[in-house]
């Protein structure tokens, strides 16, 4: 049987078929629906969970792997950051049950800040890694790392971008493997990474790469093709489909389905048949630089940027020195259309009040990092998760008591959860006076709505245990906590003015939940009336629906939800809420 799957989709499903047991993962975009997937089979087949963040995520599924069971954990390449610590360590342990790492690295910065390339995180600590293409390479190269992983004892990445990620292509369906797990003994010089056993494990691990490059001289994750003898093309991932669209059979490949350790003799035998010889990928050198370090000449980066995603008709321009277009122009002008929080947003009422404050703000990842766009233009940093807590901290040791009058915090209930709690009690710890804005918004908003720890549901939708913000903030040592909403702006406003004048750290827990929650029941609409006095205070709400109409404005009644925002901000009662 065959099916239309997303990549994610696939890795997902070929998971399932190789019989894991245990998928542990913190939601980040593009990643994110490997373990939606995942949590749609059984859940006496497979247990799947959230984790607070990534490195506690890696940490079950290491767990699960030495109990003996085929475990998974998947993340963004900035959630491999966070992650790194016990993902190296386990390099050196090696596996009881198969264990997979799925990263999903996003070249063009989609959804990221940043545009790191994953691969040499697979070079540092020393871990194959495999990458695929299309969607039936995602289901068949994690069915065989965990094959893979077992038979070499080694952890496993699987190696994912955007376009693999959320395009779609034809999988063959296969039977779940009757997997069963692998019987625990207990073994100190093998999980005990004292300096003593870590030393000895170092060995190992040498003498599992030597094992590895030779299996990549010869396995079927790399591949040729042969069409012509004047042009061969190295590749790999989704820089391969993009080569195939754009030259054809005009050239010969070399598809690299390993892309650590990468083959030697393999590529220098490829390459001998050829006048010229291009290195295709997206990001960093990483092909490339190997192929020059083993003494074959290449065509790389002097071509191709190191900047975004690759196109077919860049690539034919390059190699073919033929013009292509991009894509097909509309004759139609389209507005340009920048990323903008939607109607209703419960972070718009705080970057309101805070800019009109002219406070300095730490922010966060999330989607209130849209508080850094006109007309709001809030946000004064966005660095990662958790460090609008750290470095405000920072800021403020830096710069003397008086900034921290000046300056807030920003973070999202569930990056709070992740990484902003450990920076909270460095500020209490470490006598400290700043504010910190939590952002309840009752969901991970970013990624598509996932549950976490503060809402009291699991990723089956199951009730749980709820994490208590306040009782929290008050267990690390915060004394002042003042629960708000944002979109009473007149109140909230009050509340931060004092909340920064205080001689000690206190915490803002700014609630209301996301307007696009299936409980949010936003009515109507709003409608301007003619007591506006043409001000436009409206407009520096930044909402969607809200638009000039000559020197006045308008409220466009196919993107209002009636959140009534606007109605709390205008100085003349000019606004009006209607039902429909």
């Amino acid at each position: 049987m065959k099916k239309l799957l997303l990549g994610n989709a696939a890795v997902a499903r070929g998971a399932y078929e190789a019989g894991v047991r245990v998928c542990s993962s913190y939601p980040g975009t593009p990643s994110t629906e490997i373990t939606e997937e995942i949590v749609k089979f059984d859940k006496e087949e497979v247990y799947a969970e959230w984790a607070p963040n990534e490195k506690v995520a890696a940490e079950v599924a290491i767990g699960a792997s030495i109990g003996g069971a085929r475990a998974m954990s998947c993340m963004k390449h900035v959630g491999l950051n966070v992650m790194a610590d016990p993902v190296f360590t386990v390099s050196y342990t090696g596996v009881n049950g198969g264990l997979v790492f799925c990263v999903a690295d996003d070249p063009g910065m989609h959804s990221s800040q940043n545009e790191q390339d994953s691969r040499h995180y697979a070079k540092a600590s020393k871990i194959a890694m495999l990458e695929p293409s299309d969607s039936e390479e995602c289901k068949e190269f994690t069915r065989k790392a965990f094959d893979l992983s077992e038979e070499y004892d080694t952890p496993v990445f699987i190696r994912l971008s955007t376009r693999v990620s959320h395009s779609q292509s034809l999988v063959e369906l296969k039977d779940r493997e009757n997997k069963e797990i692998t019987p625990y003994e207990k073994n100190i010089p093998k999980f005990v990474m004292m300096p003593a056993m870590a030393k000895a494990r170092h060995v190992v691990v040498e003498e599992r790469i030597e094992k590895l490059k030779a299996l990549a001289e010869t396995d079927a994750f790399n591949k040729t093709e042969i069409n012509d003898t004047k042009i061969g093309v190295i590749t790999s991932g989704i820089a391969y489909m993009y080569a195939k669209e754009a030259l054809g059979d005009k050239v010969s490949y070399l598809k690299l389905g390993m892309v650590y350790p990468l083959p030697e003799k393999l590529i220098k035998d490829f390459s001998e048949k050829f006048d010229k010889v291009y290195v295709i990928e997206e990001l960093d050198p990483v092909i490339e630089d190997h192929c020059k370090a083993i003494g074959v000449d290449v065509i790389g980066k002097e071509k191709f940027t190191l900047l975004g995603e690759y196109t077919p008709s860049m690539i034919k321009k390059v190699v073919l020195n033929e013009d292509a277009p991009e894509c097909a122009e509309l004759q139609e002008n389209i507005p340009i259309r920048p990323p903008v929080m939607c109607a209703g947003c419960p972070h718009r009422g705080t970057f309101y009040v805070l800019k009109k404050l002219g406070l300095v703000v730490s922010g966060d990842i999330g989607c209130y990092t849209l508080g850094a766009v006109a007309p709001l233009q809030s946000v004064d940093t966005t660095i990662c998760m958790g460090a609008s807590v750290s470095a405000a901290h920072g800021m403020a040791k830096a710069r003397g008591a008086e900034f921290n009058k000046k300056l807030v915090s920003v973070i999202g209930d569930s990056t709070f959860m992740h990484s902003g709690i450990t920076g909270l009690v460095d500020i209490v710890y470490n006598k400290g006076n700043n504010t910190v804005i939590i952002l309840d918004n009752s969901i991970t908003g970013m990624t598509g709505h996932q549950d976490n720890p503060t809402t009291g549901m699991t990723i089956r939708k199951e009730p749980t245990k709820q994490v208590d913000l306040i009782a929290l903030c008050k267990a690390v040592g915060i004394d002042h906590i003042t629960v708000a909403d944002p979109f009473d702006v007149k109140n909230f406003e009050k509340v931060v003015k004092e909340e920064v004048n205080r001689e000690e750290p206190s915490v803002i827990i700014a609630q209301r939940p996301c307007a696009l929650l299936k409980s949010v029941k936003y009515t109507g609409h709003c409608t301007i009336t003619d007591k506006c006095k043409k001000c436009k205070m409206c407009m520096k709400l930044g909402c969607p629906a809200i638009s000039a109409d000559g020197d006045g404005v308008k409220i466009d009644l196919n993107q209002c939800n009636g959140c009534g925002l606007c109605i709390n901000v205008c100085p003349f009662d000019a606004i009006s809420k209607e039902e429909n």
